[in-house]
């Protein structure tokens, strides 16, 4: 079977499909029957033993069914090419055809063309044009050459079309030649498939049901091992799972409790430092006030001191200021007296002390014996820096100062001992002597002998020759010595092998000093061996430098040294401080230096706990356990110890820092503050801060702050800080473990102490309890040790031993089960008693049982408690708590205690209350519903489920349509609505049931109400509006009374009363005071059938009490800053002067409070709703406001009649009961873009601007919501004044823009706009008002002319005229003349003097010849203000005579309006005296030409020659009548001058005239003209 399956992998089973696609694989017959077993065979085909011989006589049947099959698919592929060729040629046939068709159009067309163009030849050439018969015969030609083409074309297309028609005719002849035989193929075609068919789906079916045996045997077998390694991983996961659960827990619970108890221990330090700190600030607060208040006395004494001396040297006539002067100089100079001498005495120490300092200095040297040194001999110093000047000179290495061999000799000691620092000095043998004892026995005797000395050279050996005996041996031995005592080092090769390492081996390799006493001195010798190839030198370097003081060495230098031969080395230490040293002692050999360290150890504390864990195991509650607990010391230092527990606190010695900062207490008046502070602020830090722990030498110690530090506890610090500690009772219920006898005691260096731990389990379970060790020497750490404990009880247990029931009802059956297990290795009988009393509500089952060994048994508890449980149970039950509390009794036998549990239950009732017990809605209409609320208590300790069933369809209950939940002892509050569907009176019964099936009934009862009146809509949700804006809602108040005919059955009544009359219907609503809401028309009366539209509007805005009460607040800070800063200043006064008292202050600050106070209650009492605080105020609350929902319920009392029936205010008869009520949701939200400019107004007041003027305002807004707004601005009137310069489209969130508004008025009236600005969010809405005032003026001159009348020619004169400015503002004008304008527009008329008289409208005239203005007034412009007159002055000055100078003056106001024009108009003459009258006989328009000059002598003929033409027109109508005469008038006119007259005045002025009438009589007369010049008064 494992072969079979094998052979088909899981994967092409799963994937192979059961019909398609496997013909290959199952076409072998031995694969199939290899791989199917034979029983699966079998039962699948009973007849398939023999497929080989079934197959070969299916071949032979199928041999004619193939050969048919073959002659069939030949006669339909020869068919099938047959019916395409047929489709190819029928397809060229009509192209061909096509083609042909086109061609003997073409050829028609050709012939038409061929004849027009021939028809062309013969005219040109009738009209012998060469040159077209030439082109045209060209064409005739190429015509005729296109039709040949075209003729054969066609030829050989119809020849073509022939053979293609007579080809397709063979194919449908050969066609229907197979037709017969398509259709006998055609015809077995299905039946031959369908065998086909059959007999492919049958072999498909029988290789699919084989490979679907392979694949169930196979999945079944893959499916078993599958399901066998998933159990098996499963278990091995849950034992790991639940191992690593276990220790999770259990290091969880361990790090909790460990944290609270460090919490709690941080809490406690916290607290302490708290008070200390708090108590030390009121010390410091009430030492600071003293010295303040001493401060302040001394002050005022000195200043009353001041005051009296000043007074006294007033009083004595002198300089109280210069007196004071020179005093405060003499104080300076005396300060600076004091503090030079004090610096001198500084000075004068520090030198004296530097002066002793050198003086013990040099004694102390003086004292240090200086070894002797022969004459002559330079010491090692001066051989090394001659060596170095002369390498520096450039004399070589091998040519070094050395000195003669006979004085080496003669040296007791080494140059190299020489040179060690006078500091290392040989101790005392006689010290050394009495103090060897306590050193451990030397490892080598020797040097550690008393008797021992350092070595000498031998007197007799002083004058012998060196080593070596020979010159080449001293010379050879000699370079390296020289080189050493230079420090010269060099590589050492031996054999072709250079040494590298350190050239000596040291024995020990560590100079160790351990436990070490301060006073005693210490011996250690070292071995040095030469560890190189040949011959090595040792010289001593020395110690380190802070090693000096108590590092002594001794070495005599033994001379070349072989290789492995060893020198000793004496190291001395003398301690004198009690630390630990770490150093080298250096030498340096010929191949270079190397060091020997060395450390030096105080005696300290090394100890340590032989476990941390001491876990006790199981014990029976009774037995007693003892386990020890070894503490060990492997230091050379004992300590005071005590075993406690880990919550236990002992009181320890203070260290010396406590001392340390209480002596920093003691001050002195000067500074006392400052010095109290910060010994308080160090000793604070210093009792927080933890000061780390050195880190110990010995690895227990080391181990156990590790471990410490894994478990989260702290590490014990060195010092402490506090001098007492609080000490914690231990726990006393706690008393599993104890300790022996030894809890306390001395350990001395380098010994144990074992201490006993009892385990005495009292109640069953596990028990843990921590220990520590604390020692009286500061810097041991504290050891922790925990013990562990199981105690287990009596063999046959309980493990719940408290059922826990719950809460429970009344009446209501509660089981569970109890579990029993036992310990014991024999089967014990139970016995279950229940305690008397409660028989009859508890019970067990069965009373009595076996339990077998170490296995556990079951009981069933019944527990139904009745409504007499409270007087049954008697002590067990708790009436006011409702706690049941029953103890059980297991007895077993052979066993005096019995086993006891307990079963507790809280026993409830599952009543529900209903309150009230009756509801009354009233009268209601059938168009609203009334909400009344019920209160549903539960006075069960248990949540229960209730539902209201079967409520009538006028009733509704929410929430949740009275169903839910409702939790113990609560209320819930429920909302009962009822909506009556008629008018009558209705009385029914709605019935709440719970989870138990227990009823509760609510009775109600109502009156149902069809009113006369109803409305479209009853609630209305305004959209959030915004503060200041308005939203509008419109419905409709409804008659739906058809007809004043006798009323239907379904007519308005009141619950089974009468209906209402028929005809007009008032109604009103009712608004609630002060409410944003706005209803229009609130008053109205409806006929029946008719309906009337109401207009709601919502229009929220802030109360005005609370924008007084915004505003009183900001004054009232506003006084308080101002008040502060009044104080500061006056403070600032006194600090500076420090003369006023104290009395003076109060009563100034009185003075100024109650001057302070009565400005705030003006204030109040003027703040107004147009005042700047009232309106940033109400800017401030807009900004700030968050949002409000109201709701209101608008009544409509509906009444019978007509509202202009009743007799003067005599209300109409509303009934209550007939009223309809609207309901208004309205929120009000902040605005999203406020005017943030005056204040918040959104009110643009232009105030008054002149008609043709215009003025801009500035308006500032700002968004003050959180998102980008884009804005809309509602369209003003295109005629109106108000434009909008600067339309903002977008306003990003917390950004300003500035809308600029302009208004220009065109006429005199009060102009009102508003401007819409509207966001998504809301509209914000501004109020454009604005004035146009009309520039009213008036002038003196009537008419409009201004005649200056006549003067001579050369003079000028003046006149005035005034303006009265009648408008309210002031007017801007200028004067402008005609002939000084330069846009007259009058360049393309006509001149003047072409033109007849009556078409000449100029209004300038003659003018000036010398180009200067004949007009001018003075001023010219300026602005006259309301109500007042300006007086202008016009001058006239001609410079030649004529009588039609003329200008228009135009009074121009604000540079547009020209509110008046003036007609000048002047005549010059050039004498006094003129004649005036008669025709004109020249122009007003002086000719262009230049005037040509008169000579002296002929003027006066001129003059006389002046002709004055006057024509008489006589008429006579009648002959009867005559005629009156005709007349003519003529002036005569004198001229006021300026200029002086040569004439006496006593003469009059005389002037002569011709006088020529021509007529029919000819006449002349000489007319003398006479004046007299009389002066006027």
């Amino acid at each position: 079977m494992e072969e079979d399956a094998s052979l088909f992998p899981k994967k092409l089973l799963d994937d192979a499909p059961l019909v398609e696609d496997e013909t290959d694989e199952l076409e072998d017959p031995e694969f199939v029957l290899g791989s199917v077993p034979g029983e699966a065979e079998n039962k699948a085909d009973p007849g398939s033993s023999c497929p080989g011989k079934e197959q070969n006589a299916d071949k032979r049947k199928q041999r004619p069914a193939v050969q048919d099959r073959m002659q069939a698919s030949l006669l339909r592929r020869d068919l099938s090419h047959l019916d395409q060729l047929h489709e190819e040629k029928d397809l060229f046939i009509q192209k061909t055809r096509e083609e042909l068709r086109a061609c003997r159009w073409r050829m028609g067309l050709l012939a038409k063309q061929q004849e027009s163009v021939a028809a062309g030849l013969a005219a040109e050439r009738a009209a012998g044009n060469m040159a077209a018969v030439g082109r045209l015969q060209e064409a005739f030609q190429r015509l005729c050459s296109e039709l040949g083409n075209e003729g054969d074309l066609q030829a050989k297309m119809t020849a073509v079309l022939h053979d293609s028609v007579s080809a397709m005719w063979h194919m449908e002849i050969q066609e229907r030649q197979l037709e017969d035989a398509c259709k006998s193929a055609r015809a077995e075609a299905p039946a031959a498939r369908k065998c086909l068919q059959e007999r492919g789906a049958s072999g498909k079916a029988e290789r699919n049901r084989l490979l679907r045996v392979r694949r169930s045997v196979y999945l079944q077998k893959e499916h078993g091992l599958r399901h066998q390694k998933l159990v098996e991983d499963a278990q091995k996961n849950h034992r790991k799972a639940v191992k690593f659960l276990k220790a999770s827990l259990g290091r969880i619970r361990q790090q909790e409790r460990r944290e609270e108890l460090e919490s709690r221990e941080h809490a406690r330090r916290r607290m302490d430092a708290v008070l200390a700190l708090k108590s030390s600030i009121s010390a410091n607060r009430e030492t600071l006030r003293k010295f303040q208040a001493w401060g302040q006395a001394k002050a005022e004494l000195a200043e009353q001191r001041a005051q009296a001396e000043k007074e006294l040297i007033l009083a004595q006539g002198g300089d109280a200021f210069k007196h004071f002067c020179h005093q405060r100089r003499r104080q300076e100079l005396e300060t600076q007296n004091r503090a030079f001498e004090e610096e001198q005495k500084l000075r004068k120490h520090e030198i004296v002390s530097r002066i002793l300092k050198e003086e013990a200095e040099e004694a102390r040297r003086k004292q240090r014996p200086s070894p002797a040194r022969p004459a002559g001999r330079p010491i090692l110093r001066d051989q090394t820096w001659s060596y170095v000047a002369a390498f520096h000179d450039g004399k070589g290495p091998a040519d070094p100062p050395c000195c003669p061999p006979e004085g080496r000799s003669a040296l007791p000691k080494s140059l190299l001992v020489r040179a060690v620092s006078s500091e290392s000095v040989q101790a005392d043998r006689g010290s050394l002597g009495q103090e060897a004892g306590t050193l451990a026995r030397p490892e080598f005797p020797g040097l550690w002998k008393e008797d021992c000395k350092p070595y000498q050279v031998p007197k007799e050996d002083v004058g012998q020759e060196p080593m070596g005996g020979t010159k080449t041996d001293k010379d050879i031995l000699a370079r390296p010595a020289q080189r050493l005592r230079r420090g010269v080092t060099h590589k050492q090769v031996a054999s072709r092998r250079e040494f590298r390492g350190c050239p000596f081996n040291s024995k020990p390799k560590l100079v160790h000093f351990k436990d070490f006493d301060i006073g005693k001195v210490y011996k250690k010798k070292i071995t040095l061996t030469n560890a190189t190839y040949t011959i090595n030198y040792c010289k001593l370097v020395g110690v380190e430098e802070r090693l000096g003081d108590f590092i002594h060495i001794d070495f005599d230098p033994p001379g070349p040294m072989p290789a492995g031969m060893s020198c000793d080395v004496l190291v001395t230490f003398k301690p004198t401080v009690n630390k630990d040293l770490e150093g080298n002692v250096s030498f340096l050999a010929q191949t270079g230096r190397f060091s020997v360290p060395l450390k030096c150890s105080a005696k300290k504390c090394s100890l340590s706990l032989d476990k941390e864990l001491i876990d006790f195991g199981s014990y029976v509650v009774g037995e007693t356990a003892s386990r020890t607990i070894t503490l060990t010391n492997l230091g050379g230092l004992g300590t005071r110890f005590r075993f406690l527990l880990a919550s236990e606190c002992c009181e320890v010695d203070a260290s010396p820092s406590v001392f340390n900062t209480s002596s920093s207490f003691t001050c002195e008046d000067k500074g006392f503050d400052s010095k109290v502070t910060t010994s308080f602020s160090e000793q604070l830090t210093a009792g927080n801060e933890s000061v780390p722990a050195d880190v110990p030498s010995r690895k227990e110690s080391g181990k156990l702050d590790i471990k410490e530090k894994e478990e989260g506890r702290p590490v014990e610090s060195e010092e402490v800080t506090l001098t007492t500690i609080v000490t914690v009772p231990p726990n006393e219920e706690q008393t599993e473990f104890s300790l022996g006898e030894i809890t306390e005691g001395e350990i001395g260096p380098f010994s144990t102490i074992k201490v006993p731990v009892i385990f005495t389990p009292i109640v069953p379970g596990t028990v843990s309890t921590r220990f520590k060790v604390v020692f009286k020497n500061q810097q041991c750490p504290t050891l922790y040790f925990k013990v562990v404990g199981v105690a287990i009880d009596v063999p046959v247990w309980v493990p719940k031993p408290n059922v826990d029931l719950k809460i429970c009802m009344y009446d209501r059956l509660y089981q569970d089960s109890i579990l029993i297990h036992t310990r014991s290795k024999a089967a014990l009988t139970l016995n279950f008693e229940v305690c008397k009393g409660l028989q009859g509500h508890l019970e067990l089952l069965p009373k009595t049982g076996c339990i077998q060994a170490l296995s556990s048994y079951s009981v069933r508890l019944k527990f139904l408690p009745r409504r007499s449980l409270p007087e049954d149970a008697g002590e067990y039950f708790d009436k006011e708590s409702r706690v049941l509390e029953a103890p059980m009794t297991i007895r077993v036998a052979d066993q005096i205690k019995p086993v006891g549990f307990t079963v507790h239950a809280i026993v409830t009732t599952s009543d529900l209350e209903l309150s009230p017990s009756g509801v009354d809605f009233g009268y209601c209409t059938i168009y609203e519903a009334i909400r009344t609320q019920v209160s549903l208590c539960n006075h069960s300790l248990l949540p229960q489920e209730f539902g209201f069933v079967g409520l009538p369809k006028f009733v509704d209950i929410q929430p949740n349509d009275g169903f839910g939940t409702i939790l113990p002892l609560e209320t819930l509050q429920l909302d009962v609505i009822f909506q009556p569907t008629k008018a009558k009176e209705y009385n029914f019964e709605l019935v709440c049931k719970s989870e138990i099936n227990r009823c509760f009934k609510l009775t109600c009862r109502a009156v149902g109400v069809h009113p006369l009146l109803e409305l479209s809509h009853y609630q209305v949700k305004f959209a959030a509006t915004s503060l200041y804006d308005t939203s509008v809602a419109t419905l409709y108040v409804i008659n739906s009374r058809l007809s004043m005919n006798s009323p239907t059955p379904s007519v308005p009544r009141i619950g089974l009363e009468d209906a209402s009359p028929v005809g007009p219907t008032s109604f009103e609503f009712l608004l609630p005071p002060d409410s944003p809401i706005t209803i229009s028309p609130s008053v109205g009366t409806m006929w029946p059938g008719k309906r009337c539209l109401v207009r709601v509007a919502f229009r929220p805005v802030l109360p005005s009490e609370l924008i007084h009460q915004e505003a009183l607040q900001a004054l009232t800070k506003e006084a308080e800053a101002k008040s502060f800063q009044k104080d500061t200043a006056t403070q600032r006064k006194d600090r500076l002067r420090q003369s006023f008292s104290l009395l003076r202050l109060q009563n100034q600050d009185r003075l100024f409070q109650a001057s302070a106070s009565q400005p705030l209650e003006v204030q109040k009492e003027g703040l107004m709703s147009s005042s700047q605080e009232y309106r940033a105020a109400q800017a401030t609350l807009t900004r700030s406001f968050q949002g409000k929902f109201d709701k209101f319920v608008v009544p409509c009392v509906v009444a019978s009649g007509d509202t202009k029936d009743r007799k003067g205010t005599e209300p109409l008869s509303f009934s209550p009961h007939n009223a309809v009520y609207l309901e208004l949701w309205c929120p009000a939200v902040a605005p999203s873009i406020v005017v943030t400019s005056d204040k918040g107004r959104t009110i643009a007041d232009f105030g008054d601007i002149a008609v043709g003027q215009r003025g801009i305002k500035k308006v500032s807004i700002q968004n003050i919501s959180p998102e980008r707004l884009d804005l809309e601005y509602s369209v003003l009137n295109p005629n109106g004044p108000f434009v909008l310069l600067n339309p903002i489209r977008k306003l990003v969130s917390g950004e300003t823009q500035v809308l600029e508004l302009s208004f220009s008025p065109r006429e005199s009236v009060l102009a009102q706009e508003v401007l819409e600005v509207t966001t998504k969010r809301g509209t914000l809405s501004l109020a454009l008002v604005g004035t146009g005032v009309a520039s009213v003026t008036t002038c003196s001159i009537e008419g409009g002319v201004l005649n200056m009348g006549y003067v001579i020619a050369g003079e000028s004169t003046s006149t005035g005229f005034k303006l009265q400015n009648n408008s309210p503002l002031p007017i801007k004008f200028s004067m402008q003349l005609d002939s000084l304008s330069t846009g007259s527009g009058d360049e393309h008329r006509l001149p003047q003097f072409l033109a007849s008289p009556a078409q000449r409208t100029e209004v300038v005239g003659t003018q000036n010849y010398s180009g200067q203005s004949v007009f001018s007034v003075i001023p010219v412009e300026g602005v006259m203000e309301p109500g007042r007159a300006q007086d202008f002055t016009v001058t006239f000055s001609p410079d030649h005579e004529s009588l039609y100078f003329s200008d228009r003056l135009q009074v121009v106001l604000f540079e547009k309006k020209i509110s008046h024009q003036i007609l000048l108009k002047g005549s010059a003459r050039k004498h006094t005296m003129f004649v005036e009258g008669g025709d004109p006989l020249d122009v007003p328009v002086e000719s262009l030409t230049v005037i040509p000059a008169l000579d002296p002598e002929r003027t006066e003929e001129a003059e006389e020659l002046k002709p004055i033409l006057v024509t008489l027109a006589y008429v006579q109508l009648d002959t009867d009548t005559p005629a009156p005469p005709a007349t003519r008038e003529l002036q005569v006119g004198c001229i006021r001058t300026t200029q002086l007259s040569a004439k006496k005045p006593d003469h009059p002025l005389m002037a002569s005239a011709l006088l020529q009438l021509r007529g029919d009589v000819k006449e002349t007369y000489k007319v003398l003209f006479v004046a007299q010049v009389v002066t006027g008064p």
